[in-house]
């Protein structure tokens, strides 16, 4: 069986969108577009190469696809030969052509798709970007691991990692690093546990609390 990861660009409130360049997504007039650049260096890069790994397949929606199949076959470094020689899996509609070398579309229901993918033998799926399948598998359950490249930065609006539909679920830190510009990168595995929870209180709750509560459960 397949495992499923993710290495993301993400700002502190939670924004993925456009990470590498103005040009790369303007989708609903985001205007930042490229804000990993100033803070990435030399170390940057270690912990994106750390985050991606070395044996994995993509995983990839629509419009990273296309963002990726317009640059990454042009260019001959380490990462592109990489990326041209794995598989790409896409979710997208027959209306997306898929010429990039071994793409492969992933057809019907995108959860059913991943789920029968992730069923087969081969290396780890790595989902770059593609903010909408990530959303999707996260709400079925389907990843195994994220690595979240935290930049320090506020961003305000844009696409997030996390759209309020995920499956609430337990997750365990297993690894934290960071460079000197203030990028530091977090990878959690996926538990088989609830959200623990529990209380600060020691006592029993005060008239005023008790009033407090039936005041909120009438407002909902």
């Amino acid at each position: 069986m397949r495992r499923i990861r993710t290495a993301t660009f993400v700002s502190l409130d939670g924004v993925m969108q456009a990470p590498g360049g103005p040009t790369e997504d303007t989708t609903g007039g985001f205007a930042f577009g490229g804000w990993v650049w100033p803070f990435f260096d030399e170390a940057a890069g270690g912990l994106m190469d750390e985050a991606m790994g070395r044996d994995y397949d993509l995983l990839l929606g629509r419009r990273t696809y296309e963002i990726f199949a317009g640059y990454w076959p042009y260019r001959d470094d380490e990462m592109a030969r990489t990326f041209n020689a794995i598989d790409k899996y896409v979710a997208a509609g027959p209306e997306t052509p898929l010429t990039w070398s071994r793409s492969h579309r992933l057809e019907g229901d995108l959860a059913e798709a991943v789920r029968a993918l992730k069923a087969t033998e081969g290396r780890d799926l790595l989902i770059q970007g593609s903010s909408e399948v990530i959303h999707t598998l996260l709400a079925h359950d389907l990843i195994d691991q994220l690595t979240l490249l935290t930049f320090p930065i506020i961003l305000g609006k844009g696409k997030r990692v996390f759209d309020g539909g995920s499956r609430p679920r337990a997750w365990s830190l297993t690894k934290t690093r960071q460079n000197g510009s203030g990028v530091a990168a977090h990878t959690y595995e996926r538990t088989d546990q609830p959200p623990p929870t529990g209380t600060f209180e020691e006592t029993e709750p005060s008239e005023a609390e008790l009033a407090r509560r039936e005041r909120w459960a009438r407002e909902g």
